[in-house]
């Protein structure tokens, strides 16, 4: 009997890879039943930073980065909350492999393999804890291997941990370059490669050629555990733009990172953090249009109950706008998903706090779910039922929360600033206001029904290039933000003096030999330094990318980027984003065409899905779309897949 032998490559074997590879093994009995029955499948992960973890959750980053989830909100598997075609294959959450291995549950792993810091961590790990990053890359990593020990039959994975570097086809097959001169002849390609370095745009290009002719130093937008800080010197003002994730890895790099530590303070009661200098730190001058950090992490759980959802923007609603398109979000679409992430926040009031509603939850939600969103008759229902103002949800308060704030000078700014994140934080430790964590429930449901009208051409070209930008910077603001005891240590640092925020509306500019920063809430006063730093991410570009692959598939015309053009032809944008079939990731060209064995997912693709890990329960955008590429991918592979002896 002869053997036929398929095979995938996967470019990228961080989170995403190692998702998708867990939703092929999961479907191949049933897609390819063939395959171990005389037939046979190769998978090959190929990445130069550690499969399983990938770049950015990889263990050779500092011990001091953690992420901004707790255990138990993170899982790669998939449960009976997730609605797909494949087959649901439950496995622990990080929570209960923690558990697990604490316990010697775990088949040939031990906690004291970890090295003695990851095990202490470990010990001392509870649901709420948010781990180090260096706890999650063990977590990944025990994953793929889970993964890959629980393979089916004439499946087998190869790993390459190098960088893929071309790709071509050869009548068909799909021929993967590898930088160690190696080609792989496959049958079906993914690129996973998450998010992609590239080239700087045409303005970061401008401000560093004016940053080197004044002498001045510019950090642009990249990975903060990549960026070389040995430039930044102690003492010395550095003007920093941006307040989100990327601003708190570089404070933590820059501070405890180089010796200073934190410290409870007596004269707060010892309830709040104090600094204690090393004497080798910068001092930060930090703004963006917001202002103000993201919105701290809740560290509650719901009282109430999860909420249905979704209610008020689900598939009923969402697609006869998909089928009509033409849509505009915030005029059409905007209601529906207040109202949705409103329900998230008032029925969790209703349900975990009904000593603050005068209406009972049935009359209470047969109104709400009458009323449409901004109309008098929801307004008069919140003003009768919800006494208090601060049980109302704001969106304009909760998307610009320093609107209108102002000071004479910016020594005057700090203690508003600091007030109002010290609100905040409040607010999202103190169980007495678990709406917010209802509110975000609902956020993460009305993400996942807005990307179809996203990506499926259902919104015109300029409410997309103008709408979905805010919706995903909102989104962010509100789900993404820092644990609790970050926003403690950015508080004491500013206390200490040694960050300072200059306010929303910031701006920038080159005076002489200087970077000069201001903010609109400061009109009258400016910071001057030597040194600015880009704290963000850079934005999506796939004709700037340095990525060897797929730069050679944009210069060849068999990768394009997403343009948004006008119903009259206008080009509107270039989201700089591969454009792939919504579907199923399929590889889409310059020409339109989609390629039948390439695809492509992850942020750097014109289908945005939310993070590559989730919560359990919840069912998940991300898991449904890594199941949906992968039974796309294994349909691709050739009907020859089988054992010859079958006929």
């Amino acid at each position: 009997m002869t053997v036929d032998r398929a095979a995938i490559a996967v470019v990228g074997a961080g989170p995403r890879g190692a998702g998708l590879l867990e939703r092929i093994a999961a479907s191949v009995p049933e897609l390819l039943p063939q395959v171990g029955a005389g037939a046979a499948l190769d998978v090959h992960l190929i990445d130069p930073y550690p499969a399983g973890a990938g770049r950015i959750w990889r263990h050779a980053q500092s011990p001091l980065l953690a992420m901004n989830s707790m255990a138990a909100d993170v899982t790669m598997f998939t449960d009976e909350s997730v609605r797909c075609d494949g087959p649901i294959v439950s496995g622990p959450s990080m929570w209960d492999w923690a558990q697990d291995l604490r316990e010697g549950r775990l088949a040939g792993e031990r906690a004291d393999d970890l090295g003695p810091e990851l095990a202490a961590e470990l010990d001392a790990l509870t649901a709420a804890t948010f781990p180090s990053r260096r706890l999650q890359s063990a977590y990944l990593g025990w994953v793929l291997r889970h993964v890959q020990a629980e393979l089916p039959d004439g499946v087998r994975v190869h790993v390459h941990e190098c960088r893929a570097t071309g790709l071509s086809d050869d009548g068909g097959a799909q021929l993967v370059h590898l930088d160690g001169g190696t080609t792989l002849r496959v049958d079906a390609v993914v690129l996973a490669s998450g998010h992609l370095d590239a080239t700087p745009t045409d303005a970061e290009l401008d401000l560093a050629a004016q940053a080197a002719a004044a002498g001045l130093r510019y950090l642009p937008p990249e990975q903060t555990t990549d960026t070389d800080l040995s430039v930044i010197e102690p003492g010395e003002p550095v003007i920093v733009r941006g307040t989100g994730l990327a601003f708190v890895d570089l404070v933590v790099l820059l501070f405890e990172g180089r010796g200073g530590r934190f410290e409870p303070d007596p004269e707060r009661g010892g309830r709040e953090l104090r600094y204690v200098p090393s004497g080798r730190e910068p001092v930060l001058h930090v703004g963006s249009p917001r202002g103000s950090l993201y919105h701290a992490k809740t560290e509650y759980a719901l009282r109430g109950g999860r909420p249905q959802l979704p209610r008020f923007l689900g598939p009923e609603a969402v697609d006869p706008l998909v089928q009509r398109g033409g849509v505009d979000l915030r005029a059409e679409v905007w209601p529906l998903m207040a109202k949705e992430i409103a329900w998230g926040w008032y029925h969790e009031l209703l349900h975990g706090h009904p000593d603050r509603v005068l209406l009972d939850a049935d009359t209470f939600t047969a109104r709400y779910a009458a009323a449409d969103w901004g109309s008098p008759e929801l307004a008069a229902l919140l003003d009768e039922a919800v006494p208090d103002p601060r049980d109302h949800i704001d969106f304009a308060a909760l998307d610009r929360p320093l609107a209108g704030v102002g000071a004479g000078s910016l020594e005057a700014l700090q203690p508003l600033v600091r007030a109002h994140i010290e609100e905040d934080l409040r607010q999202h430790v103190d169980p007495a206001h678990t709406p917010h964590l209802g509110a975000f429930v609902a956020m993460l449901s009305v993400y996942a029904q807005v990307t179809p009208l996203v990506t499926d051409g259902a919104l015109t070209a300029r409410s997309k290039a103008r709408d979905i930008g805010w919706w995903q910077g909102f989104f962010n603001a509100v789900a993404s933000g820092p644990p609790g005891f970050r926003v403690r240590q950015l508080l004491a640092l500013s206390r200490a003096g040694f960050v300072q925020f200059l306010g929303p509306g910031m701006w920038t500019e080159v005076d002489g030999d200087r970077f000069r920063a201001g903010s609109a809430a400061v009109p009258g006063e400016s910071v001057t330094a030597t040194v600015m730093v880009d704290a963000r991410l850079q934005a999506p570009s796939a004709s700037r990318t340095t990525d060897p692959l797929l730069a050679g598939l944009m210069r060849s015309g068999a990768a394009s980027e997403e343009v948004l053009v006008d119903d009259d032809g206008t080009v509107v944008r270039n989201t700089g984003e591969i454009r792939v079939r919504p579907a199923d990731g399929a590889l889409v060209d310059a020409a339109g065409r989609v390629h039948a064995r390439r695809f492509a997912i992850g942020p750097h693709t014109n289908v945005r899905v939310a993070g590559a890990f989730t919560r359990p329960g919840t069912n998940a955008q991300s898991l449904r779309y890594n199941d949906a590429v992968a039974r796309a991918v294994l349909r691709s592979l050739p009907v020859a897949v089988r054992a010859s002896s079958a006929a």
